[in-house]
């Protein structure tokens, strides 16, 4: 039998929740300030000061700055296969909508990117590029390969280029460019990047149906 408040199951339950949530409210607070100001000039101390909770608080969820960076990398990432997912259950049966929204969908969250994210990442914590990495190559495996398998059927995507050969080009591609030294040397805002890959990609990829298709959505995507 429970003998104070601290040991009764009820009362244990409704902790957990709590802890999920402060958690939650960092890592957006945190996201916020990471990815338009970068990291590096961003301390506990800030986050705690603008959240309205102490240092204590905010160190019993995340022992550090790494380890917040981590959470707020990892929540991007779900937010967008939750965004990809309600694309691709909202468009399954026209894989030119499909395209569409999933690269509009991908416009949105890089946008959230601005150059000083990128510097940092490059020079604080090159090792977290490795899991940015890792995640985009499965989204863009798990989500741009089906509509690359139905685009011939639908007439939007060349017959002659297998969805493996198309998703291989462009992984290369994102690889090659969609890093933090190339983005920096380049000169280039993570959103410039991302539209110049997808429009070169669709240039090569897409039919004249497709190309048509795409000059529907007002040539957002195109050079």
């Amino acid at each position: 039998m429970p003998t104070s408040p601290s040991e009764h199951p009820i009362h244990s339950r409704a902790q957990a929740p709590r802890a999920s949530e402060i958690a939650e409210r960092i890592v957006l607070a945190a996201r916020g300030y990471f990815f338009a100001h970068g990291f590096r000039s961003v301390t506990m101390d800030d986050l705690a000061a603008e959240l309205g909770m102490s240092k204590k608080t905010l160190y019993a969820q995340f022992r550090s700055k790494a380890e917040l960076l981590r959470a707020v990398l990892l929540a991007k990432f779900r937010s967008i296969e939750s965004d990809l997912d309600a694309v691709m259950a909202s468009s399954a049966k026209d894989a030119s909508a499909a395209l569409h929204q999933l690269l509009a969908c991908m416009q949105r969250h890089t946008e959230e990117i601005q150059p000083p994210f990128v510097r940092d990442m490059r020079r604080e914590t090159p090792e977290l590029f490795q899991l940015v990495e890792e995640r985009r190559r499965d989204l863009i495996q798990r989500y741009f390969a089906r509509i690359f398998d139905h685009g011939p059927r639908a007439g939007i995507i060349r017959k002659d280029l297998s969805s493996e050969l198309i998703v291989e080009i462009l992984l290369g591609a994102v690889q090659a460019v969609m890093n933090p030294a190339k983005i920096e040397h380049l000169g280039l805002e993570p959103k410039t990047g991302y539209g110049a890959i997808v429009s070169v990609i669709l240039d090569g990829v897409m039919t004249e149906k497709g190309r048509s298709k795409s000059a529907d959505w007002g040539g957002r995507f195109r050079s």
